[in-house]
């Protein structure tokens, strides 16, 4: 009907290529066969023409009737058609090169895959320097328990006199719900807080950075920086400490954070104190003190 649109070919060009190579090979296959046809009838011909009309009876080239060399040449022609259908066609033409380029892509795909394997190997044997003067300052149950929703499950006098002494004047390096866990910042020591947050607002003259590399980093200029919590950043930091001041209180507590396990292959207890359970301390605890061999 007049002004009707053409309708456009619900096939996508892929699945036409293959269609239009199909054709082509039957158009080959079919041109080959019509080939060897003539062929046949055209070899019985000459062999007719030359024994039974006795046409060029007498011609020979190299001591051979001349059908025979006709034959012979129409016979090499055949071969190489043949050879092109079949054996070019296979193995050089769109199908072979689409063959190859698989090949050589998945051969480079390989190599690739092997130089991120020895990029991750390499990653992973990798050491990491201790800082010499990193000391992490912890106290932990026997379980390794450190604390429940962000804040203590023990009060003990003497352990937090303890921390005060030995941090006093220092760096101290801690997670962002750590230090949100202060009333406010301790006094007398430089606090440095990781958080991945930015934007993150800290009072004036607190450090904040984003990670423990740049932690350590900021602290570099003390000449003993603690690392005080909490439990993902003691895991993050203990590969580059050289000391652990633990606070062992010999009970076990609920709780949702934990201290890292001590490697006693890495680690040797060089200081051992003991605290007994008095009136002012509900638990016994001991002070010990852990340095890297």
């Amino acid at each position: 009907m007049f002004g009707k649109k053409k309708q456009k070919p619900q096939i996508d060009q892929e699945q036409l290529a293959l269609i239009e190579n199909a054709q082509r090979r039957v158009k080959q296959k079919k041109g080959l066969y019509v080939h060897f046809v003539v062929f046949l009838i055209g070899a019985v011909f000459l062999i007719l023409a030359n024994t039974v009309l006795g046409i060029g009876k007498d011609f020979t080239i190299f001591g051979l009737n001349w059908f025979v060399i006709a034959i012979s040449v129409w016979l090499f022609f055949f071969l190489y058609h043949a050879f092109n259908v079949f054996i070019t066609n296979k193995f050089m033409g769109k199908d072979w090169e689409k063959t190859q380029i698989e090949k050589l892509v998945a051969k480079q795909q390989e190599k690739i895959e092997t130089l991120k394997k020895n990029l991750v190997s390499t990653t992973t044997e990798t050491k990491i320097e201790p800082h010499k003067n990193l000391t992490i300052i912890v106290a932990a149950g026997e379980n390794n328990e450190i604390g429940k929703n962000n804040a203590l499950i023990w009060h003990l006098k003497d352990d937090l006199k303890r921390f005060k002494a030995l941090t006093s004047g220092h760096h101290i390096i801690m997670g962002r719900k750590t230090f949100e866990s202060f009333p406010k910042p301790l006094p007398n020591r430089t606090h440095v807080v990781i958080s991945r947050q930015k934007d993150y607002q800290a009072p004036e003259g607190v450090l904040v950075v984003n990670s423990i590399e740049d932690a350590i980093d900021a602290a570099s200029g003390d000449s003993q920086p603690f690392i005080i919590g909490g439990g993902e950043i003691y895991k993050q930091a203990l590969p580059f400490a050289s000391k652990i001041e633990l606070t062992r209180v010999h009970s076990t507590f609920d709780a949702d954070t934990f201290f890292p396990e001590i490697n006693k292959n890495e680690w040797t207890e060089t200081q051992s104190k003991i605290h007994a359970q008095d009136e002012n301390h509900k638990y016994t605890f001991s002070f010990l003190t852990y340095e890297r061999r």
